[in-house]
């Protein structure tokens, strides 16, 4: 099983399931964010099954590394099987644990960031992993519409701190593409 593969049974297993993955259209803004920006090492916030690091990973160079950070301990086994069969797990960590306390232990620098995990501690994980980033590192940060409320302040200090250049991507939160949603896309200064 490849990659592209691994990505689709995840896509239709997803509704059923019950599962929030970025899905393929976000993805593919996602794709054109890493193939912009073509990041070496990345770390991605907020796992799950592992659809969006597959996303990442098969797009890194030779070399690269992605470290996932899941909370829940049975959804980064299973993070780690897809990655193993869309045959990407030699390049990418998936560490379970608390990110607040994992970010602060990983050692930079990071030229990318995914942030999808818990919407009201979006700030507290840029804070903890924002002394790795470098100048031209981009962090994008998933659900920014949907939950506007929960990352208020995350947005108002990419946008507002000096320390970004950010901008707001609009996609679909749902396959159907009743529910509009949007990705903030932050690169550092």
């Amino acid at each position: 099983m490849d990659a592209s593969e691994v990505l689709a049974t995840i896509e239709r297993a997803a509704p059923r399931e019950g599962l929030p993955i970025i899905g393929p259209k976000k993805g593919a803004i996602l794709d054109g964010v890493i193939r912009q920006h073509r990041p070496s090492t990345a770390v991605e916030v907020g796992t799950l099954v592992g659809y969006s690091a597959i996303r990442i990973a098969r797009l890194l160079p030779q070399g690269g590394t992605l470290t996932c950070v899941e909370l829940d301990p049975d959804m980064a086994t299973i993070a780690r099987a897809n990655l193993r069969k869309a045959g990407l797990s030699e390049r990418v960590e998936v560490m379970a644990g608390d990110a607040k306390e994992v970010l602060r232990k990983l050692q930079g620098p990071v030229d990318f960031v995914l942030v999808d995990a818990k919407k009201d501690e979006y700030m507290d994980y840029i804070r903890a992993f924002e002394p790795l980033l470098r100048a031209g590192s981009v962090v994008v940060a998933d659900n920014v519409r949907v939950f506007a409320d929960q990352v208020a302040e995350y947005l108002d200090y990419v946008r507002n701190s000096g320390k970004y250049s950010s901008s707001n991507i609009e996609a679909p939160l749902n396959s159907d593409g009743s529910v509009t949603d949007a990705m903030e896309i932050s690169v550092k200064l």
